[in-house]
């Protein structure tokens, strides 16, 4: 929006949306508590979006109503994803154009944190400037808009998850930025014109009013943003705080007795004030009024200074290059409103922005703090001592069965029948539905690994078309016009993720091969184990009852006490796993992380909660399960003694009863059924393992389908404005084209910048400035 002579801001549009449903849906979800308990937060964060988006008047009401949603966004981020689900659609403001929509809570406040500083700009504008009061007031606002966009570029827009829109590149803020800046510092030149201050101090405020149009003018040249008739118009006023500059320096020098300086100065000032009417067609009737205005008084100045100078004073007029250089009274800077620095600071029961919304909900960084633990905790548990333990187990089996223990022993205990171990492990085998139960957890297995598969390779043909699209657009325009990285240059965190996760469909389908070749080596007597007791007693050959001696019932006795031994030692075994199980079951770490994250946001209210912040916490919480590692070791030492009582009574016994007649096809089919129990079980806790992996790779493999999704919709956009910038533009040149009057006239800022790289710069945005008028 343009006034006569200052220019505000235009507010960003968006669309309707309501954000309360996908919260609800997340928080039921996501957390443990019911969406029930946030039914009136819900329905304010609804209002309060409404009455901000629609707060389109410039109205310190509708400021207040900015601050309120900008702070409540601020405040949710730390309980809530920011890609949460909901589809913001903005409408860019400076120039005609088409929608923005991001499913990101940040995109959504960086458009309200812009209106906001639109809102400022316009609070100014709005502004009585012909009172003292009024012009306080302006460059108050002005510089509080230009707070805000400091604030949106380096806090908000830098921080965003996708390319930010036109408007909110760097480029394009930091114009507006030292626009808002200018405006005020004019504010600050007007009130000290109209209070009759001296010249000198005058020219000061001048030169640096004409600083930062400048600067403004320079970030525009490389935007390409803002519209046609800002750019004249900043240009303009650029040349005419130059030539103002100059003038009241003119001014001074007449009152010092400095004749030849006073009329340099004049001819500068001309000079510049002729540049900032090259682009009169394209400036409002109050600049170009001024222009002329200062142009008459700076030629009707100058032409008596001439006139005395040659008739009077014979004084030397010194080259533009021996002028001494204007100091800058710099009175402006950015200011960013506490109710965006220290918004979550301003929310409270009696705050200024209202309660904070959803407060009793337990913060999303808690929630991933919680999950991290959980993870560290498991890998630790199950890894480092479940693991280890059932590994040994595993091999004091293996050494058994290689043994011929237990059935060795069981055929010559109990020549007829079935033995009660053997039994009591046919009996477990039914009541768990045996073959019929592994069965049916392969098939939900599966399932999951399919789901999983299928949502990975999503993602995948994502990428590859993303790839596609990219190779055909580079082939078309060739790679000097077509100049970005590739896909996987661009994102390799991406793609490495595509390799890190297909090596775990990988290892798990090896893993899978592996449990269900030992199935299919054990299914015929799992299912022996499962059926009724007449085909188990056909399976099992009876042997006659023999005449044991002595000493081979020694030997059997001493064999039995020492495999009681093993089997009470593995006993306590699984009930230390079983207790150590439930011991994590109990280890419940949210409450500590909340009274961790509530001393956060008391002593610092507006620094975001991250996970990091627990670590300490976690270290001391897996310090608990320090016994349980340093059991291992007693665990390992006691079934070596074991293990070698059993070796040594085994010898003895197969010495003892050489020569006995023991039916070698009982010991066998009786070792058949232990081992295949044994495996019965190893398969079970695969299948265990592997519905609880594809359990939790689930997640991991949907947020990178997200992932991949933003990403190419992020290169879509990036790719629509690389063609765009291909397409070829013809410019015409103005007629008579940009004259040197305006550098002329910032001779001093030049000097005082460093000279010439300061003079191609404003160079290259003059010339860029009549391509642009054309």
């Amino acid at each position: 929006m343009q006034t006569d002579d200052l220019v505000s801001i235009p507010f960003r549009r968006t669309n309707s949306v309501l954000v309360s449903p996908a919260i609800k849906a997340y928080i039921l979800n996501k957390y443990d508590q019911h969406p029930s308990t946030f039914s009136a937060d819900l329905r304010a964060i609804d209002v309060l979006r409404k009455e901000a988006v629609n707060a389109t008047e410039p109205h310190t009401g509708g400021l207040h109503k900015l601050q309120e949603y900008a702070a409540q966004l601020v405040w949710m981020s730390g309980k809530i994803p920011v890609d949460l689900g909901v589809e913001f659609n903005w409408f860019p403001s400076l120039q005609p154009g088409g929608e923005s929509a991001e499913n990101n809570l940040q995109f959504e406040l960086a458009n309200i944190l812009f209106n906001m500083a639109a809102m400022y700009s316009q609070l100014a504008v709005q502004s009585n400037r012909a009172t003292s009061e009024g012009l306080k007031s302006a460059a108050a606002n002005f510089c509080q808009a230009a707070g805000v966009i400091e604030h949106l570029k380096w806090q908000i827009a830098s921080d965003l998850r996708s390319v930010p829109p036109d408007e909110m590149e760097p480029a394009t803020l930091d114009s507006l930025y030292s626009l808002m800046l200018a405006q005020a510092q004019e504010c600050f030149w007007q009130k000290a014109v109209g209070g009759k201050m001296k010249d000198l101090i005058v020219a000061k405020l001048a030169a640096r009013v004409s600083d930062l149009y400048g600067e403004s003018g320079e970030s525009a040249y490389k935007s390409d943003r803002l519209p046609s008739p800002w750019v004249h118009h900043i240009n303009a006023k650029h040349c005419h705080f130059a030539a103002a500059a100059q003038y009241r320096a003119a001014c001074d020098a007449l009152e010092k007795r400095k004749y030849g300086e006073e009329i340099t100065r004049l001819r500068d000032s001309l000079a510049c004030v002729n540049e900032g009417l090259q682009a009169r067609k394209w400036l409002s009737r109050q600049v170009l009024a001024d222009l002329m205005g200062l142009k008459s008084r700076v030629a009707e100045d100058l032409k008596r200074a001439e006139h005395d100078n040659d008739t009077i004073y014979f004084s030397h007029e010194p080259a533009k290059s021996e002028l001494p250089g204007l100091d800058r009274a710099n009175m402006v800077r950015a200011q960013i409103p506490r109710e965006v620095s220290e918004s979550q600071a301003m929310l409270g029961e009696k705050g200024q922005l209202g309660q904070p919304l959803f407060a009793k909900l337990v913060p999303y960084s808690v929630h991933q703090a919680a999950s991290m633990y959980a993870d560290r905790r498991d890998r630790l548990v199950n890894g480092c001592v479940i693991a280890d333990l059932d590994g040994l187990t595993h091999k004091m089996q293996e050494v058994l069965s290689g043994l011929g223990l237990p059935g060795s022993l069981q055929a010559l205990e109990k020549p007829l029948g079935i033995p009660p171990t053997v039994a009591s492990h046919a009996q477990e085998v039914r009541q768990a539905n045996g073959i019929h139960k592994i069965n049916a957890t392969i098939s939900h297995t599966m399932k999951l690994k399919q789901d999983n598969q299928s949502v990975f390779n999503e993602g995948v043909d994502v990428l590859r078309k993303e790839a596609t699209e990219d190779d055909t657009a580079r082939r078309r325009f060739g790679t000097e016009q077509w100049q970005r990285p590739i896909g996987r240059e661009a994102q390799p965190s991406l793609y490495e993720k595509v390799d890190e996760l297909q090596s775990y469909f990988e290892q798990a389908n090896e893993t899978d091969v592996r449990v269900q070749k030992k199935l299919r080596q054990c299914e015929s007597l799992v299912r022996l184990l499962g059926g009724s007791d007449r085909d188990l007693e056909d399976y099992v050959p009876s042997s006659r009852r023999a005449n044991l001696t002595a000493k081979v019932e020694r030997a059997a006795v001493k064999l039995r006490e020492t495999m009681d031994e093993w089997n009470r030692f593995e006993r306590r075994r699984r009930q230390k796993i079983l207790t150590l199980k439930n011991k994590v079951s109990d280890d419940d770490i949210k409450p500590d992380l909340l009274r961790i994250a509530s001393q956060l946001e008391r002593e610092n209210p507006m620094q975001p909660i991250a996970a990091s912040h627990f670590e300490s916490l976690f270290d001391e919480r897996l310090r608990k399960y320090d016994p349980d590692l340093e059991g291992i070791r007693s665990e390992e030492s006691t079934q070596k003694q074991i293990l070698q009582k059993i070796q040594d009574a085994n010898r003895e016994f197969v010495s003892a009863k050489r020569g006995e007649a023991v039916s070698k096809e009982r010991e066998a089919a009786l070792q058949n059924l232990e081992d295949a129990y044994i495996a019965y079980h190893e398969v079970l806790r695969d299948l265990d393992a592997g519905q609880t992996f594809y359990t939790q790779l689930a997640p991991l493999v949907a947020e990178f389908k997200d992932q991949c999704k933003e990403f190419a919709e992020t290169r879509k956009v990036e790719a629509k404005k690389l063609e765009d910038g291909i397409v070829p533009v013809t410019a015409k040149t103005t007629q008579g084209g940009c004259q040197a009057g305006c550098r002329a006239g910032c001779q001093d800022r030049e000097t005082s910048n460093g000279g010439e790289a300061s003079h191609d710069l404003v160079e290259r945005y003059a010339n860029h400035l009549c391509k642009r008028s054309s």
